[in-house]
């Protein structure tokens, strides 16, 4: 910017200069042709200022030409013999501006060659008399010169001294944030093989039933692993160093990862979370789903840490674009809010709003910076409204390809009747939750197409049976608790009763009424509106699914022991038949010797890596005609660690800590596509 605005004052005082010299020429009656050249010379200028073409160097070299034509045109004329020193100084100070020593040097020979040239001149129109005056003139005209070009010089040698120590404090910096970075970096994959370990040993330990301290240990392990991912995360998008994973993903999956995040915090956070998906949005997409995972977790976790009453609202809908849609996340809260110094400071790197740490605004402080990188990575954009003491919105939104554009939710043709929906709105001491829960009613009965109405009061229902066709309740647990004899009596004949409750909440015995576990979203009552009082596991599509692995025959191979334990005691349970190596030697050893369907390999590993050791099994297994699967199980798992593993020749990709719904999605299309599993088992 220093540099343009320089530039332009350069050229302004040349083309002063040009239009000046112009005039004169005419005055004086100098060559007709030349004061034309130079308003030519000067709009030519502008020209390639404005355009900004060609380069900046090259613009700079035209315009010192140009002043080197306009200052040996006023030289060479005998009247100019008393200003050419004061032009040359003059010429001096501007490039100065420049910073190019090699402009003064030339600039230099020119006045010496036009000194030359008017000595010449005086000598043969016998007009230069070397009396005293005119020696002591000609040596100051030379002394001034040459003191300007010398301060100039000085100038310049200065300015260039000064840009070298900047740029050497700048590259200090820069190394000093490298190396910062790589620390990080290196810290969060060291620590992930012991938060492995804590993480899987308190599986094995709940599934023994060692007692309820062990899900504490689980969930200080899961926090663990989030914070050493979000340091990853972080430094990859100050590097701008972020790979995208894409890839199919169905839409209502990434509602199923805002609830079961939420879930955890339901103890912690006594706070209503409303998520409201617009059914128009299309079934499957590409992109990359885990990024947009870690978007939703840090937006929904950022505001439960700053809401202390009401709720969060999230709303998920997409836009029609000319190159495919856009996904649009957005999350209100009713929390502490910000203020525009605040929201300022986000993008900018670590921002907490609560730097004292306390329990209720912990974490590491890069929750907002990091949603800002990966939406940035993904060409999308991240936008704040936020009103202290009111609540904060993030409105997220990121390009995506449609893959499928059939409506994630439908209702199905059998559907008759009308739908209640039974509210008090007094119960919510944040006014604002109850705008949240009536935005996702009108939305279902709006896109979906079903006939709802409010009811506040039991009257206000029995009213409308006796008018409507009622054949669908929905209500929260308090209200269930006001009148459960009269929903108890209801739920027994045609019309199904559905409550939206937290964890653990059971209607009474003999009841027929239905619990739909909070938070409440559209999946499980399209759902229940679709299948009636059949209804079962009311949550989403493949959640509660479990494949099965049996007598699928696995060789896990680590050089650290516990990651066999753990790997070992986790693949078990899925029937799998386990064998160890805890190096690559061991593992083609075993290989050699035994019969694998899947073979899971570190990565770091001494003497022979992950790599290596693949590398040497699949040419053993060519040599036996055989397909091995073999998967990539490592803690190596910086942004595009997925793609250079399979292009080693890996069939798959899990990192630690192992996550279960990769483990099972990875293994499944490893084993399908090797043909070792068929409708979930063996072949």
């Amino acid at each position: 910017m220093e540099a343009t605005k320089n530039n332009r004052f350069v050229i302004t005082l040349v083309s002063m200069a040009g239009l000046g010299l112009a005039l004169v020429s005419v005055l004086l009656g100098w060559e007709f042709w030349m004061p034309p050249l130079f308003i030519l010379g000067a709009a030519a200028l502008w020209i390639m200022h404005i355009a900004e073409k060609p380069d900046t160097a090259t613009r700079e070299i035209c315009c010192f030409i140009y002043t080197l034509v306009l200052v040996l045109f006023h030289g060479v004329h005998e009247t100019s013999f008393q200003d050419i020193a004061i032009v040359m100084i003059i010429a001096f100070i501007i490039f100065t501006l420049m910073g190019r020593m090699y402009m003064l040097n030339i600039l230099l020979v020119e006045y010496l060659i036009l000194g030359v040239i008017q000595l010449f001149l005086a000598s043969v129109a016998g007009t230069l008399s070397w009396d005293t005056l005119a020696v002591s003139r000609l040596i100051l005209h030379l002394l001034s010169v040459c003191c300007a070009y010398m301060a100039c010089s000085r100038l310049i040698m200065g300015k260039v001294e000064e840009r070298e120590i900047s740029k050497e404090k700048d590259d200090r910096i820069e190394a000093y944030d490298a190396d910062m970075e790589d620390f990080l970096t290196n810290i969060s994959h060291e620590l992930r093989t012991p938060v492995n370990v804590v993480n899987g040993m308190s599986d094995l330990l709940i599934k023994k039933n060692a007692g309820d301290e062990i899900f504490s240990i689980r969930d200080a392990g899961i926090r663990l692993s989030y914070q050493i991912e979000d340091i990853q995360d972080f430094t990859e998008t100050k590097r701008n160093n972020v790979i995208l994973e894409q890839e199919d993903y169905m839409s209502t999956s990434l509602i199923n990862d805002v609830v079961t995040s939420f879930r955890r915090h339901e103890e912690e956070a006594d706070l209503e979370l409303i998520v409201d998906m617009d059914p128009n949005v299309p079934s499957v997409m590409y992109g990359d789903i885990k990024k947009l995972h870690k978007i939703f977790r840090h937006l929904l976790e950022n505001a439960i840490k700053f809401t202390k009453t009401g709720g969060i609202y999230i709303n998920m809908h997409t836009e029609e674009t000319s190159n495919g849609i856009n996904l649009c996340i957005e999350v209100t809260d009713t929390g502490i809010g910000m203020s525009l110094e605040d929201m300022e400071k986000i993008s900018d790197g670590m921002y907490q709003a609560n730097k004292t740490r306390t329990r209720s605004s912990g974490g590491i402080g890069l929750g907002l910076s990091i949603v800002y990188g990966l939406a940035h990575s993904m060409e999308g954009f991240v936008k704040i409204e936020s009103e202290k003491g009111i609540g904060t919105t993030v409105r997220v939104t990121i390009p995506q390809k449609i893959i499928d554009g059939r409506r994630c939710l439908e209702l199905s043709d059998s559907f008759t009747g009308v739908v209640l929906f039974h509210v008090r709105s007094d119960k919510y001491s944040v006014p604002r939750v109850r705008d949240f829960y009536r935005s996702v009613a009108v939305n279902i009965a709006t896109n979906i197409g079903v006939p709802l109405y409010p009811a506040e009061t039991v009257k206000e229902i029995d009213n409308l049976r006796e008018k409507q066709d009622v054949r669908y309740i929905f209500m929260g647990e308090e209200e269930y608790g006001e009148n459960s004899e009269y929903f108890d009596e209801l739920s027994k004949g045609d019309i199904t009763v559905v409550v939206s409750a937290r964890q653990g909440f059971k209607p009474n015995s003999g009841s027929a009424v239905m619990v739909m576990p909070k938070p409440l979203y559209a999946y499980p009552v399209v759902k229940i509106l679709n299948e009636g009082k059949d209804a079962e596991n009311i949550e989403l599509a493949g959640s509660l699914f479990k494949p099965s692995f049996d007598g699928v025959n696995a060789l896990i191979v680590d050089d650290e022991p516990m990651n066999l334990v753990v790997a070992s005691g986790l693949f078990r349970d899925y029937g799998m038949v386990i064998e160890t190596a805890s190096s690559g030697r061991e593992a083609i050893e075993k290989y050699k010797n035994g019969d694998y369907d899947i073979i899971f390999m570190d990565h770091m590993m001494p003497e022979m890596d992950g790599v290596e050791t693949m590398k040497r099994i699949r040419a053993e297994a060519a040599g036996r005609s055989e397909d091995i699967a073999i998967v990539a199980l490592t803690a190596n798992a910086v942004s595009g660690a997925k793609e250079m593993f399979l292009e080693e020749g890996f069939d798959g990709f899990i990192a630690k800590p192992i996550n279960i719904a990769d483990f099972e999605r990875v293994v499944n299309r490893v084993l399908t596509e090797k043909k070792h599993l068929k409708m979930g088992g063996r072949l």
